[in-house]
């Protein structure tokens, strides 16, 4: 497929770069700068600009955004900001597969009754800012109109693909509290061609 992959210097960027070229994906990444990584198709522009990033998402198959916020306990609207000029370039190109990366920690169905009840209003409190703009950035994938997916993990790990995840579609992985950035990449790379993933949200963890 031919994929235009947004956040690709980050963690979980990265590996879906890593991933998709050893696929045999034709895979362009916009970053801000092309200095920070090495790949066969590297381009420089502004995220928060449509009309800047439109010509690179022109003609794809799929857009895939991994950009996240470096510090969620301080205010931030980056993955909403982005994703609505994704969403506007995507538009005025004519192309639909969307795949975002959000978080699995803001929701509760699926959860258990302690996850309910203690841990997560604990993070919602420290996590308040980051968790936002996710829910933000959700809410403008969902109204896009678009064939979206919305990947939600849990706490991300730097370990291997191990590709032994555990997935649920529309609610939480029960008891799931941590997967690698590896796997992300792998669950990613597996809704592409996912029917079931289309216009859903994909919870994953070990």
């Amino acid at each position: 497929m031919r994929i235009t992959l947004f956040g690709a210097t980050g963690g979980t960027g990265r590996q879906v770069l890593d991933q998709a070229l050893a696929a045999g994906h034709e895979v362009t990444a916009v970053v801000r700068d092309p200095a920070k990584l090495t790949a066969p198709d590297v381009v420089a522009a502004d995220v928060m600009d449509p009309k800047a990033i439109a010509p690179f998402i022109d003609g794809r198959d799929v857009v895939v955004t991994a950009i996240g916020a470096r510090e969620l306990r301080q205010p931030t609207s980056v993955q909403t900001d982005s994703t609505k000029s994704i969403v506007e370039a995507m538009r005025r190109t004519g192309v639909r597969r969307l795949i975002v990366v959000s978080n699995s920690g803001m929701v509760t169905e699926g959860d258990g009754p302690l996850t309910k009840a203690l841990v997560k209003p604990i993070l919602r409190r420290i996590l308040v800012h980051g968790w936002t703009d996710m829910r933000h950035m959700e809410d403008v994938v969902t109204a896009s109109g678009l064939d979206w997916t919305i990947i939600r993990p849990p706490m991300l790990t730097d370990g291997p693909r191990t590709g032994a995840y555990r997935r649920e579609i529309g609610r939480n992985v029960r008891g799931g509290n941590r997967i690698s950035r590896a796997d992300v990449a792998d669950s990613i790379l597996r809704s592409l061609g996912d029917p079931g993933a289309v216009r859903a949200t994909v919870s994953i963890a070990n």
